[in-house]
């Protein structure tokens, strides 16, 4: 019988830390996904709606890069301060590549990565 692989991400719109459930838990924090000013100038000259589009892909980016992360584990925390949390749960819900892992969502605010590994050992503590 193999052992469960848990992992909690934290996680806002632009940014991610991974907590893997184990003796020696230390988050990763992911790329960031907003635009740059520069980008921002770029498409400056062009409408809002360029701009949202722009800033949606690379949303949408960002929440593939965490899925191909989350797919190798049983079961996935996905915690922090904004709704992203839930827009990547909603995403994930819908990909039957997903259906066998056990997923929670909970609201943090922003924390320490001491404080991140806390709160995933704290969750996954009971399994």
């Amino acid at each position: 019988m193999t052992d469960k692989k848990y992992l909690g991400v934290w996680m806002d719109h632009s940014v991610a830390h991974f907590v893997e459930y184990s003796k020696h838990s230390t988050p990763i924090e992911s790329e960031d996904v907003t635009l740059t000013q520069e980008e921002k100038n770029t498409v400056a000259s062009n409408s809002e709606n360029t701009i949202q589009n722009k800033e949606n892909q690379k949303q949408g980016e960002f929440y593939k890069k965490l899925a191909d992360v989350i797919k190798d584990y049983d079961e996935v925390l996905l915690f922090g301060p904004t709704n992203a949390k839930a827009e990547l749960h909603n995403i994930l819900k819908e990909n039957h590549h997903f259906d066998d892992i056990k997923m929670s969502v909970e609201s943090a605010d922003h924390m320490t990565q001491n404080q991140q590994v806390a709160f995933v050992k704290a969750h996954f503590s009971n399994n």
